[in-house]
């Protein structure tokens, strides 16, 4: 399955979005107990990256991820999600770490 990882550039602001929901990696959200949303995959930012979300701006919606900030950076966030959005097993371990260190995804 394609995901659509999209990086734009609108008179001079920079941004990614992805649409969520129906994501390989959604049984995995929703087994631990999350809903598969924007609010959801920007706290796994925040949790598993937090040096790439730190300087970044975000503007998530239940139906889309969305990060702004400058290009470079936006391009470091784009690899991180690429190897995890696909991948169940990769979101579970990264939501078993974030469990362990007492992390909240939805506070």
């Amino acid at each position: 399955m394609a995901v659509a990882i999209t990086l734009h550039d609108l008179d001079g602001e920079h941004s990614l979005t992805s649409a969520v929901g129906g994501l390989a990696a959604d049984v995995a959200v929703a087994d631990a107990g999350h809903e598969p949303n924007g609010y959801f995959w920007e706290g796994l930012v925040r949790f598993a990256w937090p040096g790439i979300a730190e300087p970044l701006d975000f503007d998530s919606e239940a139906d889309m991820f969305c990060a702004v900030g400058t290009p470079g950076d936006l391009a470091q966030l784009k690899t991180a999600l690429e190897s995890v959005i696909t991948s169940p097993d990769a979101v579970r371990d990264i939501l078993a770490r974030a469990e362990t260190s007492g992390f909240e995804f939805d506070g």
